[in-house]
């Protein structure tokens, strides 16, 4: 097995500043390797939840199971040749009791006054909710990619930048994608939370979704827990893929794990895929 030790280096930034929504950590990550004596540049994989990526302080995690190991991860399959060396901008959820996870993450164009009212009658703590999905992700491409590009030393196209996320993190990833077609090359929507707003975002997704030729896209679902509602559309979102042109195995995945729950446990156990999927040594 391969030795894990001293995976990369994280920089902290705390409270991270942006005038498109509230301040919160960001975590960058830097491979093995990294530093003043090397030339190389790196792509970049911008990942949601960031206070889940990594077992360390300053994590409230740290220690539990409710780790993604990010850094672990990474560092395996670079040592094993699986993938390239990438940096890893983790991004904290904001303080819930301010700004709800919700409202950071739900996709805001496809909030119509039937999708707000659907939202109250399910969860009735969203009513008077300010939905900020939309500067979450200007904030993403006006502010922090271009100080991340300035301060590290990256790849900055869009052939050289993912993003990667998790049930309603999955749902942002997709919108980043659709959003800013031109920004992101792709990424991995894992566990999805595709149900939400019975589905209404697969809709608005069907006439915003990038034709294939450009992109790489990673999805998945387990069957446990919140996972085993979300099967029926995920269906959906593969057939949009096929009629945008996207061939299965090629320049999109979608994996079914049987038994996987709605966990980072669950996400940790399988990022090696998508990873590999995005980042791939060229044969």
């Amino acid at each position: 097995m391969t030795d894990i030790s001293n995976p990369g280096t994280i920089v902290h930034h705390q409270d991270f500043p942006t005038t498109r929504i509230r301040p919160r950590p960001v975590d960058v990550w830097l491979p093995e390797g990294y530093g003043a004596a090397s030339a190389d540049r790196y792509p970049v994989i911008y990942m949601h939840d960031g206070q889940f990526l990594f077992d360390r302080d300053p994590s409230p995690y740290a220690g539990t199971d409710w780790l993604w190991d990010v850094d672990k991860t990474m560092t395996r399959l670079i040592r094993e040749g699986e993938i390239g060396p990438a940096i890893v901008v983790a991004v904290w959820m904001n303080d819930e009791k301010k700004v709800s996870r919700r409202a950071e993450y739900m996709p805001q164009k496809i909030l119509t006054d039937e999708v707000r009212r659907w939202l109250i009658s399910e969860q009735p703590d969203s009513r008077g909710e300010e939905f900020t999905s939309d500067n979450y992700l200007k904030f993403l491409v006006e502010e922090l990619k271009p100080f991340i590009d300035e301060t590290y030393r990256t790849r900055p196209g869009r052939e050289d930048t993912y993003v990667i996320g998790s049930s309603m993190g999955g749902l942002i990833s997709a919108y980043a994608i659709a959003e800013y077609p031109d920004v992101f090359a792709g990424g991995a929507c894992m566990s999805s939370g595709w149900n939400a707003a019975k589905g209404a975002f697969l809709e608005w997704l069907d006439a915003h979704w990038p034709g294939a030729g450009s992109h790489r896209v990673y999805f998945d679902q387990g069957t446990e827990t919140l996972d085993s509602n979300n099967g029926p559309y995920q269906l959906k979102m593969d057939e949009l893929m096929r009629n945008k042109g996207y061939r299965e195995g090629e320049d999109w995945i979608t994996r079914r794990f049987e038994g996987a729950d709605h966990t980072p446990r669950a996400w940790r156990e399988r990022l090696h895929i998508p990873l590999k999927f995005l980042l791939a040594r060229p044969a």
